[in-house]
């Protein structure tokens, strides 16, 4: 049987390779597309605390971008239509995103994508409400790949919005249910940024640990400025000083990095529930202190398994080769995807026509399958945890950036297990 499961895999992979070289014949072969570009404005924090955090967006999108473009681009009425990425610096700031909202509008572009700061994205939502509703014949849609304040897709939905990363509270219930069964947890300190989707995060804790395990004792409660901590050392001292098994924390970008590599150089032996564990810099930070500590939850992960979803890794390496590139993060290119299908089912790139088309949209690429809920503009897809461990150990076939250390799957939850209530009443126009 052993025997039967290595051939198995070695067809697979076999037939992953084969596959990814037809398609990359096909784009060889594809027509060029002649139309005008179709253009996708990002506006991210491109310089400042978060820089990195940008450029790694930029990648990601960059690659959906060109995997539409090598097989044709996409097709409206009037022929072929290449996508191209247009990057505007926010800073990490609200009024400069706005203000970079306001050049986008100037040149027409009907496509919008931010993700990195819930505040950013509720401003841009609401200055895109309102110029859409002055300006009709220039109208935007919102692409939103990260930006998780439940909210947005809640109480605060827009039909010219679109998530397409789970929300604070889908991340929170797939951590929850794996701290439910992790016995050694008594007493748990939540750490966050100091916004509103760090706020999100603490309630979300409290209401998740109060329904699955009441009888962990919540010691710390604490916020910080968003991207000004320079040292985590005091917030670390407080952690170790309040007895706390576990640490819950939303933070991301270097807001993450210092906070573990504080830990690390403090000794601290904690175990982090995070949302972002797995991100820019952090497993390399936390080095062999995190094996076994780190627990992070993401719609996709290198280690996620199956042929296709490696072969898809795979030639993102290859596509950014260098250890400090690795970050892929799957949902950006598939959000790229999902918008070039929904233009092609409604050949046309008129935001409105295509938001249309996007509502309620499926797309499989071989290994996540995913829906966009027509009521909430909430993607549906899998979730996975993950648990920080060396590369090379059981479930550990790639690693993060080159640092040696990447994530198993501890649980792995299918979109229908993901799939959140909605206080939404949308107003369609």
């Amino acid at each position: 049987m052993a025997n039967w499961h290595r051939k198995a895999a070695v067809v697979l992979a076999a037939i992953a390779v084969a596959a990814t070289a037809a398609c990359a014949a096909a784009a060889e072969t594809a027509p060029k597309p002649g139309g005008a570009p179709i253009q996708l404005a990002l506006i991210e924090g491109m310089s400042g605390p978060f820089a990195n955090a940008g450029a790694a967006v930029e990648r990601n999108l960059r690659y959906g971008v060109e995997q539409v473009n090598a097989r044709g681009g996409v097709e409206l009425a009037d022929g072929a239509h290449p996508l191209e990425l247009v990057v505007l610096d926010s800073k990490g700031g609200t009024e400069e995103a706005l203000t970079q909202l306001r050049a986008a509008a100037d040149r027409h572009i009907g496509y919008i994508m931010q993700g990195n700061s819930s505040a950013v994205a509720a401003a841009l939502i609401g200055a895109i409400d309102k110029q859409n509703s002055r300006e009709p014949e220039n109208r935007a849609l919102f692409l939103n790949y990260s930006a998780d304040d439940p909210a947005l897709t809640n109480a605060n939905c827009s039909f010219w919005h679109f998530r397409f990363d789970a929300h604070a509270g889908m991340r929170m219930d797939a951590l929850a249910d794996v701290i439910q069964r992790d016995n050694a947890v008594k007493k748990v300190y939540l750490l966050n940024q100091d916004y509103s989707f760090g706020h999100d995060v603490s309630r979300l804790a409290r209401s998740a640990l109060s329904a699955k395990r009441p009888d962990i004792a919540v010691v710390g409660d604490e916020f910080h400025p968003i991207g000004r901590v320079k040292d985590f050392a005091p917030y670390v001292a407080k952690i170790r000083t309040s007895g706390a098994d576990a640490v819950i924390t939303g933070n991301w970008g270097n807001d993450l990095t210092l906070l573990v590599k504080a830990a690390r150089e403090q000794g601290l032996d904690t175990k982090f529930y995070t949302f972002y564990g797995n991100s820019l810099g952090a497993p390399a930070a936390l080095g062999e202190a995190g094996v076994g500590h780190v627990i992070a939850v993401a719609d996709w992960h290198p280690n996620a398994g199956g042929a296709a979803s490696d072969a898809w890794y795979e030639a993102f390496r290859a596509r950014f080769p260098a250890a400090h590139d690795d970050y892929p993060v799957l949902r950006m290119p598939l959000m790229i995807e999902t918008l070039a299908a929904a233009m092609n089912r409604a050949r046309s790139a008129d935001p409105t026509t295509v938001a249309r088309a996007l509502e309620g949209i499926r797309f499989d690429n071989g290994f996540h399958a995913s829906w966009m809920r027509a009521e909430d503009h909430q993607l549906i897809q899998p979730l996975y945890v993950m648990e920080m461990d060396r590369a090379g150990t059981r479930g550990v076939r790639f690693d993060n950036e080159g640092s040696g250390f990447g994530f198993r799957t501890v649980l792995a939850l299918p979109a229908e297990r993901t799939v959140p209530a909605s206080v939404c009443k949308m107003k369609r126009p």
